[in-house]
């Protein structure tokens, strides 16, 4: 039979985080997730628990703090002795006009998207490293790397920096045989998206085929990227938007 894979999720207490737990444990890893609210981390790990199709462990707090990426890892090693697949999904969006945004909103999005996602990677590799079997880590980006979006500079920055850190880390880490790639979705509906009325109207008329993306359809992407599938992938963003980078309509138009 074969072995489980190890997987650490971060910002998987709902949305696209919480699909991604969901897909890698159909496909046969063990899964053990984070978010920043302990009350959806628990939520999360019984929900799953529920389908029971394997191991799911929770780890509540901040992902870009040391102490909880230690945490992650110790709780992995404990537990399961490895780790195979690590998803850099949690990150904040704080939205503002260039000319009006803070210096304390600018910080604290860097910090969680940039530096959490940075140590989260560095703690995961090392362990891979040592393991010498490898691994493979997906980061999460956003179609705002791509393509202007308005009141979203600092946002689309810090994402856009993740896609380049993939990249550069290609050289660091095919040695020990770990992937890492980047995942950047588009609109999609999530329970924050769709507290907006009007969102999936909006991005159903803007996305040439023609609606936003499910969770789903995030989550089979990154499924893929992290799949002995993509063994030979590296380096690399894939885009889940629709279509939309291509035309690049904006919402405020």
């Amino acid at each position: 039979m074969k072995p489980h894979k190890v997987a650490i999720i971060t910002g998987a207490g709902q949305g696209i985080g919480l699909e991604i737990a969901r897909k890698l444990l159909e496909t046969g890893s063990t899964v053990i997730l984070n978010d920043i609210e302990k009350g959806l981390t628990d939520e999360a790990v019984a929900s799953l628990s529920r389908m029971g199709k394997g191991s799911v462990l929770g780890c509540p707090g901040d992902s870009a703090s040391e102490q909880v990426i230690a945490e992650l890892m110790d709780l992995a090693m404990h537990h399961f002795g490895k780790v195979d697949q690590v998803v850099a999904n949690a990150g904040i969006t704080l939205f503002g006009s260039f000319l009006d945004y803070s210096r304390s909103d600018f910080m604290e999005v860097m910090r969680v998207n940039q530096a959490g996602t940075f140590f989260l990677t560095q703690a995961a590799s090392r362990i891979m490293k040592d393991q010498e079997s490898g691994g493979a880590i997906l980061l999460t980006s956003s179609v705002t790397a791509h393509q202007s979006h308005e009141n979203l500079a600092a946002y689309a920055m810090s994402k856009s920096a993740i896609e380049m850190l993939a990249k550069n880390l290609v050289l660091e880490l095919a040695p020990f045989g770990i992937r890492i790639n980047t995942i950047a979705p588009g609109a999609t509906l999530t329970e924050r998206t769709t507290s907006d009325p009007d969102y999936a109207a909006t991005w159903s008329r803007l996305t040439p085929l023609g609606r936003p993306a499910m969770t789903g359809d995030i989550a089979e992407a990154a499924s893929f990227l992290l799949s002995d599938a993509a063994r030979h992938i590296t380096g690399q963003t894939l885009i889940v938007d629709g279509g939309w980078t291509s035309i690049s309509p904006s919402p405020y138009a």
